[in-house]
């Protein structure tokens, strides 16, 4: 049995063509009732749009790379969110995939996508390099770096101040009065794990801290991953395994706090009395720990639909947006205080 064709369902709905396409590319331009009538007809047939024939028509592909680090992070679950609901707004569809903070894997996925003739890719890159990104220049592939300070004049960022927030998040431990922090970060490869380091010395040097005594650190690792509760675990216990102990664990991300809280309760010690924890990004578990986590928030789903808007954009601006981090203040490093 042939499938059901625009003819067909102009013909059920008693409209011409044309207002089928139109309901189709532009239901604005439509009548409420004829939009309806049309819909109706399209249900009954079991009509789908041919996908390859709207490119031809029109031009472009639907399709919108968004290549993370990890889609099973919350932080980036939360900004994939972000980038659908902008997408679907202009009929775009995402197609996601995680590059392990891995260059090469991302170099086989862009790849792929370039292949596959996308409207757009949204990174975050694996790297501070932007060499991956050739494969898709070379295309004439738009490309938005997301959760990326600029790197290039050529192309859009957004991205939130992770030196302002883990600056943050530290000077809020030293003024608890913790002289012996520990920060458990992501492999210094990646980007972040670089600048929230750099925010974390910022504020033991305001603090008059000597980062040298005031501070110990790991880079954590499990299963040749980073910046997953279980690296955070293992990067505790190396850490809480040293002499003297830290009084505070600083976490490159929310993920490794929940793993370095874990190893923190395993050793018999107390959340925030024996050692205090900050996380960063803000998921939405953090709240409902039992230890409800202190965390610098991030606007993921902003972020996520305001990288979107930049891709679909087709006025040629390059533009670059910086998302102001937030220190979230709760029980893991103040315990729990008295209501109000």
């Amino acid at each position: 049995m042939p499938r059901p064709s625009v003819r067909d369902v102009a013909d059920r709905a008693g409209v011409s063509v044309g207002t089928v396409s139109h309901v189709l590319n532009h239901p604005e331009r439509v009548a409420q009732s004829t939009r309806d009538r049309v819909r109706a007809a399209i249900d009954e047939l079991g009509f789908v749009r041919s996908e390859t024939a709207r490119r031809l028509r029109h031009g472009g592909s639907s399709l919108v790379g968004v290549l993370v680090h990890d889609i099973s992070n919350p932080f980036f679950t939360e900004a994939a969110r972000g980038i659908e609901d902008r997408l679907r707004e202009d009929g775009h569809v995402p197609m996601l995939g995680s590059t392990d903070s891995d260059p090469e894997r991302e170099r086989d996925l862009m790849s792929l996508l370039a292949g596959m003739d996308v409207r757009g890719v949204i990174v975050t890159p694996s790297a501070s390099t932007l060499d991956n990104l050739a494969v898709l220049a070379g295309r004439g592939i738009r490309v938005v770096l997301m959760d990326h300070p600029p790197l290039s004049a050529e192309l859009s960022t957004v991205s939130g101040d992770d030196v302002a927030g883990a600056r943050a998040a530290a000077a809020h431990l030293i003024e608890l009065g913790h002289r012996r922090i520990g920060f458990v970060n992501g492999p210094l490869t990646v980007r972040q794990a670089v600048d929230r380091r750099d925010g974390v010395i910022t504020a033991l040097t305001e603090a008059n801290l000597d980062p040298a005594e005031a501070l110990t650190e790991i880079e954590a690792v499990s299963a040749g991953q980073g910046f997953t509760a279980d690296a955070g675990a293992v990067g505790a216990a190396a850490l809480l395994g040293g002499e003297p102990r830290p009084t505070a664990l600083i976490c490159a991300n929310d993920q490794i706090a929940i793993g370095a809280m874990r190893e923190v309760r395993r050793r018999g010690l107390r959340i925030p009395e024996d050692v205090a924890i900050v996380g960063y990004d803000d998921v939405s578990v953090a709240a409902e720990l039992i230890t409800p986590l202190t965390s610098v928030r991030q606007p993921m789903r902003e972020m996520g639909a305001a990288a979107a808007d930049m891709l679909l954009s087709n006025d040629g601006t390059i533009r670059h947006i910086t998302f102001p981090p937030r220190l979230i203040v709760r029980e893991s490093t103040v315990g729990r205080r008295p209501r109000s």
